[in-house]
């Protein structure tokens, strides 16, 4: 009788250590882009989302401040996001393996769309930029290494006849370190691809007075005309301090990205949470108050998720 006891605990200790906890939680993480930017506080509000039905997906999601755009994508090829936020102009590019990317980045997938972004140049009033040709001789922040405001920025630069050796200064600062840099004159200019309204324009208009640059030369509707993901906008009027009128310039959406190596259930739990808790969602900053299900399934660029097309025909939005 004892040899048999003996010989049970084995099977009892190994029959234990293969049962797992049934409320074990996946942990994503969304990457960003500077805190003081529209996309750090968009990946906090779709968390949010998520996470206030973890108990019932069990899925726990947080933000990850990041480079941006270029960084983001990046990074959830090499394994080491889940999701990401970035300009549709840059998930294009990573699907295509055009500049700035060395290959195709055939596994990204989009998730759904977000706010548009618009190409703002913001200048000292006194640095007298008027256009993209002022910028000639100018200290101007074009964007920090791996951001799409960066790619972007060079794209209409380079429309306009504009080389980074013909300013004073082409900026590499983080979207967080420019509204410093415009007050303490360190810079007369920059370019930020953003969500209004912004905290990181509203603080470098506090201490200096500021303008923001129409968009509206020809070499700026070449750029337009040869995209299909840009379109025309203008920043409202009233946002910013002494901004009275409405600035016309264009734009690109923000889209939520993720690759092929997230399972379809994770994103179906994601893209279900979002979309079902739209009315706190689009309460949450002011960029996303337009927000509707039919647009935030427009103006992505890479194919969708499995997990996101799973939902939409539950929901028979899509057919096919």
């Amino acid at each position: 009788m004892k040899r048999l006891a003996y010989l049970m605990i084995p099977i009892l200790l190994l029959s234990g250590c293969s049962q797992e906890p049934s409320d074990k939680k996946q942990f994503v993480t969304i990457g960003t882009g500077g805190v003081t930017g529209v996309y750090y506080p968009a990946g906090g509000a779709l968390c949010r989302m998520v996470n206030k039905t973890t108990d019932s997906h069990k899925i726990r999601c947080t933000v990850e401040s990041t480079g941006g755009s270029v960084y983001n994508t990046n990074t959830l090829a090499a394994g080491e996001l889940e999701l990401g936020i970035a300009q549709a102009d840059v998930a294009a590019k990573a699907v295509q393996g055009s500049a700035p990317f060395n290959h195709a980045l055939s596994e990204v997938r989009s998730v759904l769309a977000l706010h548009p972004e618009m190409v703002t140049l913001v200048a000292r009033r006194d640095a007298n930029i008027h256009s993209v040709a002022d910028l000639k001789g100018k200290r101007i922040n074009i964007g920090s290494p791996g951001s799409g405001n960066r790619r972007t920025a060079t794209e209409l630069l380079q429309s306009c006849g504009v080389e980074e050796s013909d300013l004073a200064l082409a900026g590499a600062l983080k979207s967080s370190e420019m509204p410093d840099a415009l007050r303490d004159n360190k810079l007369d200019g920059y370019f930020y691809v953003v969500g209004h309204p912004t905290a990181n324009i509203k603080d470098a208009a506090t201490g200096t007075p500021v303008n923001i640059v129409p968009l509206t030369e020809p070499c700026a509707a070449k750029v337009i005309a040869a995209h299909d993901y840009f379109v025309s906008t203008e920043v409202p009027a009233g946002l910013y301090r002494d901004i009275t009128e409405a600035v016309p310039t264009y734009g690109v959406k923000a889209t939520l990205i993720t690759t092929t190596a997230v399972s379809e259930e994770t994103i179906y739990q994601v893209v279900k949470a979002i979309f079902e808790n739209l009315d706190d969602f689009r309460t949450l900053h002011p960029a996303f108050k337009t927000l509707n299900a039919e647009s935030m399934r427009q103006g992505t660029t890479a194919p969708f998720h499995a997990g996101a097309i799973r939902y939409f025909k539950e929901k028979g939005w899509i057919t096919e």
